[in-house]
């Protein structure tokens, strides 16, 4: 049975967003007082009393959108008003009943749905009063609430709970397999991918710039898994920010990126990549997510060669070039779903676990074939490898000293992993301890992060009695097994 859905409506700045975050039980919508903010339907799960439920933000109904999107952003309205089991009419209790409440109620009866008159702005039982001006709306249930002071939450999930549909079996929807997050600046056709994967208008989907303000989630199921795919907001230069809005969408950006298990990064081949896609491709390196280089709108290159794109953009993030490439057009739906098959595979890379032998064996060879350096008189040694932690993948060194291995030695170990290890195309996690000081701080490539599992990497290294100090033994290459059989 399909997870119920409550559509919140009415018209602008009566607080649909706000009782949107509240109910949620954290800041999902942008809140603003510009009228017009939301324009695609943002939606979450939630639960009261055992029962799950997807609550479902909408724009304000009976307002010309600035961008002349008002026709976009009506029919989002109405496919929300379809969808929907349960409705929440919002209304602002301070302003009282206006002409355009009047109108969304005459637009909301021929559904035939229950629905609850939500006074929104009632802060103090006194505004109860002048909020049953409600009742003429024709609805015979009206509910005083106030998203910023959390008057009557329960009351209002009570009524929700009530009027939802019957079900048999009150479990949890199904876990999400992936998290797929669709970064990248204005107007490179994110919203357009986002539609072709879910093969219906799920967002807006528009030549102007900065369509999308939110970060949309959308639930997909394909081939028995569940895919949260997370359409952003286009991103621009911090410096040509205009507004609080357009802060705010680059702020979910971000957090998109930090909650995803891959990261889409979108580029228009008839544009050249710019700072703002560097300083993406930055906070997706700062964050350790596996990335696909998604060009889209390859139909306007041909006949160009994709090799010769591909190589302009390994050029141009040479840190990255591990980093898958993809050419697509989401408008004719080529290529959508290869790029979400190669998302679940660099998924599937970032869990993976290599045994500690195994580990222990890939980094002697690595030493073997090039020592690091010599740094103040001393010589870098590593005694002991292991691997602490999936997604990403987690390495910690157990060293003479992190301060005396230097970033380009650490660089060539982590090409070599990559090389020798099932995490060819993710980005790898590396920490460093001095084994002779285990109450320091563990050091990465860069200095930021601590150790972690310490007591874990003991138990292992007491286990393996292995050391990664140079052997005297004789190496025997027939017996010695071959690294790339094992990948």
């Amino acid at each position: 049975m399909p997870v119920p859905k409550v559509a919140i409506v009415g018209r602008p700045n009566v607080g649909k967003s706000s009782i949107f975050n509240w109910l949620a039980g954290r800041t999902i919508a942008i809140v603003e007082p510009t009228a017009g903010v939301t324009r695609d339907r943002l939606s979450t799960l939630i639960s009261h009393h055992d029962r799950y439920f997807e609550i479902i933000d909408t724009g304000g109904m009976g307002i010309a959108d600035v961008d002349n999107l008002t026709a976009e952003v009506e029919r989002q309205i109405e496919a929300a008003l379809r969808e929907a089991d349960a409705i929440l009419f919002v209304v602002d209790a301070r302003e009282g009943v206006v002409p355009l409440d009047d109108h969304v109620a005459q637009r909301l009866r021929p559904f035939g749905k229950p629905i609850l008159v939500v006074a929104n702005k009632a802060d103090v039982p006194a505004l109860d009063i002048s909020a049953q001006e409600a009742y003429r709306l024709g609805f015979k249930d009206v509910l005083c609430v106030s998203a910023h002071q959390n008057r009557n939450k329960q009351e209002l999930l009570d009524w929700i709970v009530a009027h939802l549909p019957p079900s048999e079996v009150d479990t949890a929807p199904p876990q999400t397999d992936l998290k797929l997050a669709i970064v990248g600046r204005r107007n490179t056709g994110k919203s357009t991918f986002i539609n072709s994967l879910a093969q219906a208008e799920r967002v807006i989907v528009s030549e102007v710039p900065g369509t999308t303000r939110d970060s949309i989630d959308v639930r997909i199921e394909r081939d028995g898994k569940t895919i949260l795919a997370i359409d952003t907001a286009g991103v621009r230069k911090k410096s040509s920010i205009a507004n609080s809005i357009e802060f705010y969408s680059l702020a979910r950006a971000e957090r998109s990126i930090r909650r995803a298990d891959v990261v889409l990064l979108f580029f228009d081949p008839t544009q050249p990549v710019s700072r703002v896609d560097k300083q993406l491709a930055e906070y997706i390196i700062e964050n350790h997510k596996p990335a696909i280089f998604v060009v889209n709108k390859w139909d306007l290159m041909k006949p160009m060669p994709t090799g010769q794109w591909a190589e302009y953009l390994r050029k141009t993030f040479p840190s990255l070039d591990y980093v898958p490439i993809a050419f697509i057009t989401a408008k004719q739906g080529r290529n959508v779903f290869r790029v979400v098959n190669l998302a679940q595979n660099l998924h599937k890379q970032a869990g993976a676990r290599v045994p500690t032998s195994r580990l222990n064996r890939v980094v002697q060879e690595a030493v073997e074939r090039q020592a690091p350096p010599v740094r103040h008189n001393r010589t870098p040694r590593i005694y002991f490898a292991t691997q602490v932690g999936t997604h990403p993948p987690t390495i910690v060194l157990f060293t003479n000293g992190p301060e005396l291995f230097d970033k380009p030695y650490l660089r060539y170990l982590l090409k070599w992993f990559r090389d020798h290890l099932p995490f060819a195309e993710v980005p790898i996690r590396l920490l460093l301890r001095d084994k002779h000081a285990p109450s320091k701080s563990a050091v990465d490539m860069e200095h930021l992060e601590e150790a972690v599992s310490e007591r874990r990497a003991k138990i292992e290294m007491e286990a393996e009695g292995a050391s990664l100090e140079p052997r005297k033994r004789k190496k025997k290459a027939a017996t010695r097994p071959d690294v790339w059989r094992d990948v």
